[in-house]
Order: C-alpha cells, then sequence, then structure tokens
C-alpha cells in the first residue's frame, strides 16, 4: 500500500497498482461473458415442491420477524461431455438431454447423415428405451453465419433426419416433437469457431424416468 503526501497535510491512501488492475480485469471478464440463454420452448422443469411447508408451524421456532422464502426444488445438473466436445449428455431433475455436434452428424451444409452418425443415434436411442420415454423432443441449430431463413431451413432438416433414424429403431409407440430453431438459443459464442461449433448441433431430449 503507497501513502501519497498531498497539500495541507492531508493524506490519502491509494490501492496498490497491481490491485486496481486485478478488479479492471474482473469488471472486463464480467462484462464479456456470453449471456445465458433459456432453454427452447417445450423443455420445462419443475420446480414446484413436492410437500407443503406452513410458514406458522411453531416447529420452524425463526427469529421474529423473519419470514420463509417461497419453497421450490432446486434443479441440480449434471454434464458430461466427450473431450472433443462432440457429445454431451445433460441430466436434471426431469429431463435427459443429447447433443450431438453437427459435424460428427452430418457434411457441411448437408442434412445427409454420415455413417459415424448412426452409431451415436444408437446410443441415444438405447438410454431412451431404458428411460421407457414415449414422447421425445428432437431440435436441430446452427450458427449465426449465413441467412438466418437458410439456418432455420439447414435446422429443422437435420432434426428431421435424426427423428427418422430414432424412428427405425424405437417404433410407432413413440411420439415426436420435432423443431427447427436455426441461430436461437446457442449454448456458446458465436464469435469464435469454436463456439459456432458446440452452437451447431442436434439436441434429442426426453422426461426422466421416475
Amino acid at each position: 500500500m503507497t501513502v501519497t503526501q498531498m497539500p495541507r497535510g492531508r493524506r490519502v491512501r491509494r490501492a496498490p497498482r497491481s490491485a486496481a488492475t486485478a478488479v479492471t480485469l474482473l469488471l472486463t471478464a464480467a462484462l464479456t461473458v456470453p449471456v445465458a440463454h433459456a432453454d427452447p420452448p417445450g423443455v420445462t422443469e419443475d420446480s414446484s415442491p413436492p410437500v407443503h411447508i406452513d410458514t406458522a408451524d411453531p416447529d420452524l421456532r425463526m427469529v421474529q420477524g423473519a419470514k420463509l422464502a417461497p419453497s421450490k426444488v432446486l434443479n441440480i445438473k449434471s454434464i458430461v461431455e466427450a473431450d472433443d466436445g462432440s457429445e454431451r449428455r445433460q441430466d436434471t431433475n426431469d429431463n435427459v438431454t443429447f447433443a450431438l455436434q453437427a459435424e460428427v452428424l452430418f457434411g457441411k451444409d448437408s442434412a445427409d447423415l454420415s455413417s459415424d452418425a448412426l452409431s451415436r443415434i444408437g446410443t441415444i436411442a438405447s438410454e431412451i428405451k431404458k428411460q421407457n420415454a414415449t414422447h421425445l423432443r428432437v431440435f436441430g441449430f446452427t450458427d449465426n453465419l449465413g441467412s438466418a431463413g437458410h439456418g432455420l431451413a439447414l435446422s429443422k432438416k437435420r432434426a428431421n433426419a435424426v427423428q427418422q433414424e430414432l424412428a427405425k429403431d424405437l417404433g410407432s409407440s413413440v411420439s415426436f416433437q420435432i423443431r427447427g430453431y436455426g441461430e436461437q438459443y446457442p449454448i456458446a459464442d458465436n464469435g469464435t469457431e469454436e463456439g459456432r461449433k458446440k452452437n451447431r448441433r442436434v439436441e434429442v431430449s426426453f422426461p426422466r424416468a421416475s
């Protein structure tokens, strides 16, 4: 800590330059972090409490004047991602979501499934059977390059391709919700190629087994 002599005998303490620099860097980082986006429509998590809590119950032994906040169930997320980021599984209280990068499923600007895609989709189908899921959501996404209209059309075609492959394995007892969202709902920064690669994806989600 340095001390600077000021006129009339006043002394002003200044923070070390290194600390001020650190604060500036922290503020800059906070301002440049991409904003989190909501889940696509149709993907919801139930946060309602399983039991009623009586806020007037004397056994709570609360400090006089204190009040309980509204009760809810915290949604715990577990995310497992492949080392190369090509595949990601997210488990929450209510849903299971698989995300596959477009590069492992399709050629560039294509909606034709590659040979490698079939085994990956088969793994998802096996998990769907294990969870006894009968209502599936298949959503396609792109990055923000090119026109928005082209991205919407391509993402829908890719979602359709994955759905058709799943249907072969799962049969007619499973219903599908299929959407193409284009560049909407990114999960990474579209300002870098690494981020755009993550955003080019198809997600398959379904309710967890009770």
